[in-house]
């Protein structure tokens, strides 16, 4: 199965909220404001447009998976997310995952099984101590899969989807 992997760190801040109901993000920004209820983590070490050539080719095809690990202290969780052909990967200082297919030079994770207020309150409490974030980044290709668009199995997806 083909996969790439990226690394890199990003750190908290005190106006790390985490509330937003559809995404979360890392910003290389190093500042963040009580608006920003997305944001995770702050002076991340990328972008989406700092990911690896091999790992955004990746992501752009049918049928990726993005698995990312996020680890901060003892605390650790596993977000699962999709790619798309749609993914642009461009965006100077922002990496966004997000529950609906909506995708910008931002976006890097589509129908992501967790958002920013679904985040385990321990990791945003050390967030919101400024502690580091250490992020793994997997891209893996299903060659078994069918429909490109067809998201892995997430918890609550169908309220995303009109019928």
């Amino acid at each position: 199965m083909p996969r790439a992997v990226e690394r890199f760190s990003a750190f908290g801040h005190p106006e790390v909220t985490a509330t937003h109901k559809t995404t979360f993000e890392i910003t290389a920004e190093q500042h963040l404001s009580p608006s920003g209820n997305c944001i995770i983590a702050v002076r991340s070490e990328k972008g989406a447009a700092d990911l690896s050539d091999q790992f955004r080719e990746l992501m752009r095809s049918p049928g990726c998976r993005l698995i990312t690990e996020l680890r901060c202290k003892e605390v650790e969780v596993t977000v699962t997310s999709s790619g798309s052909p749609g993914l642009l990967l461009d965006h100077q200082t922002d990496l966004v995952w997000r529950r609906s297919s909506f995708t910008c030079g931002r976006t890097i994770g589509l129908y992501s099984d967790y958002t920013a207020g679904m985040l385990p309150r321990d990791l945003i409490t050390l967030l919101k101590l400024g502690e580091q974030l250490d992020v793994t980044l997997t891209a893996e290709l299903d060659p078994d899969s069918s429909d490109e668009h067809e998201p892995y199995g997430l918890p609550g997806l169908n309220l995303l989807i009109d019928e």
